[in-house]
């Protein structure tokens, strides 16, 4: 990043007083932003803070220099009107421009397609007209919001010309539970819980998150014991969920070895991380200043002797999907997204991966136990299904080989204390935190900003879905209509993660 730009310079996990973030005019901080982007960073959040007393919003911008490993944060200065759509210049920036106008009413003039992200009226998000494709061989496909199985609502708006697809919009906010309107005044007894539930498959990437924002604010750090601990945690849940994805994406093309088998094993590693703390999405094992509950050498011995199991039979299902020709002829080729796609629209985690960006958490913005043990990125060039299927196996690979090695030599206790959590002080007034995870689905994003009495005035979330979603349709443009499914789980994004 340009040492020259108006933006405060700093690392994950570490606070900052309120006071000391840049603060320019609102046009001047969408001018900047947008020289930021042009310049190779990404745009981790972009949303408002109301000022108490006024109808007035300041807008907080965080981006992230990947290469230089640090983070950029601005803000603007009370603001009433609009600004200069960013969207324009910079397609990432849509829906966050889409957010911060339904929050805030600071509309992005010239925004393409400034329609709620996830308002609710009286049955359901506020049904705007959707995007439609003229021609006498155009139909619509509506899709949702209730499905054929037991999963979240949303809704796929598709124009196809025959079977063809031309465009697909998303329409998500069925399930908005308001999670982050909960959270001021904070934090409350039930906020862990709630950051828990964000995504229930995303429980310790949400927990760490959210934990490692809160931790910076009271000026503390976990015990290396308990950042190891979140460590592990972090990659079972990777486990569980590429395992389970392999599975899905097997069954969506009906090759029944592969799905039946990772169904199975996807379990096996689910209990693997109740041994850890005795609920199998790894749920009140983590607490303010590290962790609830420890491993001792005997858990150890049982998780070792459960992982490498589980790790030899999802190498053996996975093998019988890439050897199946049936499977690479469904994979190959289908619901590509372009590297150059990818960046412009901003995409974090496997699905970035997959389209050729080394771009992961654990070793741009590494924090807690990943400062010391860090894993190779997993990269595939293609951005089609296929790739998206062999970066979940190539992740389950490091994944497995990082445990392995992590539970070979665990770190001792602390000297002196024997804990595995640090005690808690009081958070720092008027200081903003931000926290960065590389959660199974990718870059998992907590902001905190207290307030004077050193509660939560503002708590910014944003799921990797966030970012992600956009991908989903633009892999579907040129494809069959019957490819949705597949296409579909090779993101595997989440409705309720996007749905706050």
């Amino acid at each position: 990043m340009n040492p020259d730009a108006p933006f405060l310079l700093t690392g994950n996990a570490t606070a900052t007083p309120w006071s000391e973030v840049p603060e320019l005019p609102l046009q001047q901080l969408a001018d900047a932003t947008s020289e930021a982007l042009a310049e190779g960073t990404r745009l981790c959040a972009w949303f408002g803070v109301a000022e108490p007393g006024e109808s007035a919003t300041r807008v907080v911008c965080i981006v992230a220099d990947d290469f230089g490993n640090t983070l950029g944060i601005a803000r603007s200065l009370p603001a009433r009107t609009g600004y200069p759509s960013l969207t324009l210049r910079h397609p990432q920036a849509h829906l966050f421009e889409r957010e911060l106008f339904e929050q805030h009413g600071l509309r992005p003039e010239g925004h393409p397609w400034l329609k709620p992200v996830r308002r609710t009226g009286p049955a359901g998000p506020e049904m705007l007209p959707f995007f439609q494709v003229e021609g006498g061989e155009v139909h619509e496909v509506a899709v949702g919001p209730v499905h054929a199985g037991i999963i979240e609502p949303g809704h796929f708006r598709f124009q196809c010309a025959g079977e063809e697809v031309l465009h697909l919009e998303i329409a998500l906010g069925y399930q908005h539970r308001g999670i982050e309107a909960a959270t001021p005044g904070g934090p409350h007894p039930a906020t862990l819980c709630q950051m828990e539930t964000i995504a229930g498959d995303s429980t310790i990437a949400h927990g760490t998150a959210y934990l490692m924002a809160l931790e910076s604010l009271a000026g503390i750090e976990p015990p290396l014991r308990a950042q190891w601990l979140r460590a592990i945690a972090l990659e079972l849940e990777r486990l569980a969920n590429h395992t389970g994805d392999l599975g899905a994406l097997a069954n969506d093309v009906a090759f029944l070895p592969t799905s039946s088998a990772c169904g199975k094993l996807r379990g096996d590693f689910l209990n693997l991380t109740a041994l850890l703390c005795g609920n199998r999405f790894g749920r009140r094992l983590l607490t303010p200043g590290g962790c609830a509950y420890d491993l001792d050498d005997a858990r150890v011995a049982r998780l070792v002797a459960g992982l490498r199991p589980a790790l030899a039979g999802v190498e053996t299902a996975a093998n019988w999907l890439w050897e199946a020709s049936s499977v690479r002829s469904r994979f190959e080729g289908t619901g590509t997204v372009s590297r150059q796609q990818a960046l412009e629209m901003g995409l974090v985690g496997p699905a970035a991966r997959a389209s050729g960006l080394v771009r992961d958490v654990r070793f741009d913005h590494p924090a807690g136990w990943h400062r010391f043990a860090q894993l190779p990125v997993a990269v595939w060039p293609e951005g089609d299904v296929f790739a998206r299927a062999r970066v979940r196996w190539l992740e389950i690979q490091r994944s497995g080989a990082f445990l392995l090695e992590q539970l070979a030599a665990p770190p001792p206790l602390e000297p002196g204390t024997g804990s595995i959590k640090a005690p808690m002080p009081d958070l720092q007034p008027d200081c903003l935190a931000v926290s960065l995870v590389e959660g199974w689905r990718g870059e998992t994003c907590h902001v905190i900003l207290t307030d004077d009495q050193a509660r939560f005035r503002r708590h910014k979330i944003i799921d990797p879905s966030f970012h992600n979603w956009s991908g989903l349709a633009l892999a579907l443009r040129g494809q069959a209509i019957s490819d949705f499914p597949v296409c579909n789980k090779s993101f595997n994004l989440s409705y309720c993660g996007f749905d706050l």
